[in-house]
């Protein structure tokens, strides 16, 4: 059940990474230069209040726990990927790792 949810939610993942990248590709044709949406912009875009909440969370909790490094370089390089990426790499995972186990023949003696 876990690997068919997980197959499940990576196919709509990397479904959405394509519907991203046609619409990057709409946006360049149209402003005759390369455009893509990076995935901190479209955050900020779409719900402001929940990005500034995670930022508040992981400097004030996370980052005492673990170290100072978690915000500013971590966070930030995922948050500077392209939507596009982000999503095909995360639904390409979620995906591999649902998928059925190929069972290998018995060696020949």
């Amino acid at each position: 059940m876990i690997r068919f949810i997980s197959r499940f939610v990576g196919l709509w993942l990397i479904a959405g990474a394509l519907v991203a990248l046609v619409i990057d590709g709409a946006k360049s044709i149209a402003a005759s230069a390369v455009t893509v949406t990076r995935v901190g912009m479209a955050w900020l875009e779409y719900s402001p209040a929940t990005l500034a909440g995670v930022q508040a969370f992981i400097e004030k909790d996370v980052e005492s726990h673990v170290g100072h490094w978690v915000w500013d370089p971590l966070v930030q390089a995922i948050l500077w990927l392209p939507v596009f990426a982000a999503l095909g790499l995360l639904g390409g995972i979620l995906a591999l790792a649902g998928r059925k186990r190929r069972r290998r023949p018995a060696a020949y003696a």
